[in-house]
């Protein structure tokens, strides 16, 4: 009878995870799945080019903006309560997106959109964690982690098909079904909240941290087209700066505050944070040069380069489960470094990429940073969970998420920056975009940034290892 229960509950539990998995991959394909269809999209409502780029701007701003909120809204009134509310908003969002007919009807309906996805985002984590014991947390947060990989890495891929087959309406309309499935089994199937806390959203703190992240993402992302030296770039990074200096001191005195920054006086806790915001800055440096070089380099198709940029997405399909549960067996801190080590290695062997590289190398160069990555996310993704109390899971998932979202913009921002910076100095003269019959500027600009990248890389590397020994020596 134990038995059969025990089985019962295995078998709700592994669903919950799929329920949990479903809503993490819409929400973070949306992020990326809409590139490839920008062009028709931009010639369907009679839009500029430059326009355009806000469909995808405003949905991860708003994301980073408000994300926190969420996981505090999630320790007040419940995780489930509020993963659900964000899958119906979300999928609501993805309705009015597939059904708009003008430009401004589009960016409200993707700020829809975005509300609901920084509200799953912001617990899925802590679902998980709350789920699983200690011997299965680790393989449950890597299948979490492969979600938000191929979310990521998929999008431009399954963009092109979609717009290709159908049109640009579909990439938001698949997800109304999903979402529609996914909410009815969160229903039925979620734990219920009974880790609440006490207390009051802190409106001033929110105010001020979207003040600091959307002058910030603007600034970079707009930085990338006018220069980082327009005064009004500077003036959004000054803003920013401002504000979050501002949000510290306010607080550091609140009762209730937004982000309890007690949080980051554990360790361990802001050290793998540290080391998870370094890796997505090493990985979007990665994501941004590759396409490039792949088609404009070496003169791939848009389908035979993306079955190269496919290689990624399926080690982490295989090698993060495996890295999970042996998390689960072995503890996290060894799996980190050596996650890390791996992905420094393939990055510094990727900046030897040239016109000559043979479809082995690349194979082998791009598949030894894949399992570095596959190997790293999950361990740390569980020590990030593993090392807060039960009513600030919701605040420590969403933190893991706007880490993510920070490294992501970060890291095309730096490698873009380097890009240019390089090729304008090769060539002579200020570019922004690849400029037919120098490759050599082209591969001079990516190797640097490459190390900059494996160099960033090396950099968790040796933090975790410093968390290794410290750990066995205090064991000793």
């Amino acid at each position: 009878m134990e038995k059969e229960i025990d089985k019962e509950n295995a078998r709700s539990r592994w669903t919950i995870l799929v329920i949990v998995l479903m809503s993490t991959f819409m929400s973070t394909l949306d992020s990326s799945v809409v590139n490839v269809a920008l062009p028709k999209m931009a010639k369907a409502l009679n839009v500029t080019t430059s326009s355009i780029q806000l469909v995808v701007t405003s949905y991860l701003i708003v994301i980073a903006g408000i994300v926190l909120i969420f996981g505090r809204l999630g320790d007040m009134f419940g995780k489930s309560k509020m993963f659900k509310f964000g899958v119906s908003l979300f999928s609501l969002g993805s309705l009015l997106c597939g059904i708009s007919k003008s430009f401004p009807i589009l960016i409200i309906s993707r700020v829809v959109q975005a509300i609901g996805a920084a509200s799953t985002m912001a617990n899925n984590q802590g679902i998980i964690t709350e789920t699983f014991g200690k011997n299965e947390r680790g393989k449950a947060l890597g299948f979490l982690g492969i979600s938000v990989a191929l979310g990521s890495i998929v999008g431009p891929g399954l963009g092109g098909f979609i717009v290709g087959a159908a049109s640009w309406e579909f990439i938001f309309l698949i997800n109304v079904p999903i979402g529609i499935i996914a909410l009815l089994y969160a229903h039925k199937l979620l734990p219920k909240d009974n880790n609440k806390v006490q207390g009051k959203l802190d409106g001033i703190g929110a105010i001020l941290f979207m003040f600091t992240i959307v002058p910030l993402f603007m600034s970079l992302e707009e930085g990338l087209n006018i220069g980082f030296t327009d005064p009004i770039i500077i003036l959004g990074f000054i803003i920013a700066l401002i504000s979050f200096i501002v949000f510290i001191f306010v607080e550091k005195r609140k009762e209730n505050p937004l982000l309890h920054l007690q949080i980051f006086s554990n360790k361990l806790f802001s050290l793998s944070i540290f080391c998870a915001f370094i890796s997505f800055i090493a990985i979007f440096c990665n994501n941004i040069i590759l396409p490039f070089y792949l088609q404009d380099v070496m003169n791939f198709s848009p389908q035979h380069a993306g079955l190269i940029l496919m290689i990624n997405p399926l080690i982490l399909i295989v090698v993060s489960p495996v890295s999970g549960t042996l998390s689960d067996k072995i503890g996290s801190e060894l799996l980190t470094f050596i996650g890390l080590t791996f992905v420094s290695l393939g990055l510094f062997l990727m900046s030897m990429f040239n016109v000559d590289s043979t479809l082995l190398s690349m194979i082998l160069f791009i598949g030894i940073m894949s399992i570095g990555m596959g190997v790293f996310q999950p361990p740390n993704n569980s020590l990030i969970m593993s090392t807060v109390p039960k009513d600030k899971l919701g605040i420590a998932g969403s933190i893991n998420a706007l880490v993510r979202n920070l490294g992501m913009i970060c890291g095309i921002a730096l490698a873009t920056t380097l890009l240019y910076s390089m090729m304008s100095s090769k060539i002579g003269y200020r570019v922004t975009d690849y400029v037919a019959g120098r490759n050599d500027a082209f591969i001079y600009g990516m190797k640097t940034v490459y190390i900059a990248a494996a160099i960033i890389s090396l950099v968790g590397a040796g933090l975790t290892f410093f968390r290794l020994t410290r750990k066995n020596s205090k064991e000793n």
